[in-house]
């Protein structure tokens, strides 16, 4: 009879530990992407005083810089959370951007965070495009006699040529 109170505390014990290991797997995943940013750093950095390379000691290589128009250096930090099952979703955005003159000097500081965050949502059944709409079989059978076609005229193929890019 004693060996029946051990066994069914042990069974008591290992549904307890079944049940703290299945809980664990329903929890959320906290996550950190991109630059991480320390306010001491990104506030030491003075439009008129500072240059790029005060910019790149202090903050280090930015998450991306503009490739055209002006010279802006992106550093960018976001914080996001997924739940069991889901997507990643963005909690908080941090995006410092480093404006320079001609000559390589800060001209502006700016710090944005979520409210420029857009979620887009495309619709996954038909992606609308320009042009003419053709059929399955207008695409497949459309070059039949067009091939070796001239350009507005007749072609070796006999047929008339068409207006789509290839005479068809």
């Amino acid at each position: 009879m004693r060996s029946d109170g051990k066994l069914k505390g042990w069974r008591g014990g290992a549904a307890l530990c079944a049940l703290a290991l299945m809980a664990g797997g329903c929890a959320s995943i906290k996550d950190h992407r991109g630059y991480l940013i320390d306010p001491a750093l990104t506030g030491s950095v003075q439009p008129g005083i500072d240059n790029r390379t005060s910019v790149e000691r202090a903050l280090g290589q930015p998450t991306f810089k503009s490739e055209f128009g002006k010279s802006i250096w992106y550093y960018v930090s976001i914080d996001t959370k997924q739940r069991p099952f889901k997507r990643p979703q963005a909690k908080t955005q941090n995006v410092l951007m480093v404006s320079f003159d001609e000559k390589g000097n800060v001209a502006n500081v700016e710090r944005r965070g979520m409210e420029k965050v857009v979620a887009l949502n495309p619709d996954g059944h038909k992606t609308p495009t320009l042009g003419r709409t053709r059929s399955f079989f207008e695409d497949l059978f459309g070059n039949i006699g067009s091939v070796g076609a001239l350009p507005g005229g007749q072609g070796q193929g006999g047929g008339p040529a068409g207006s789509g890019p290839n005479g068809s």
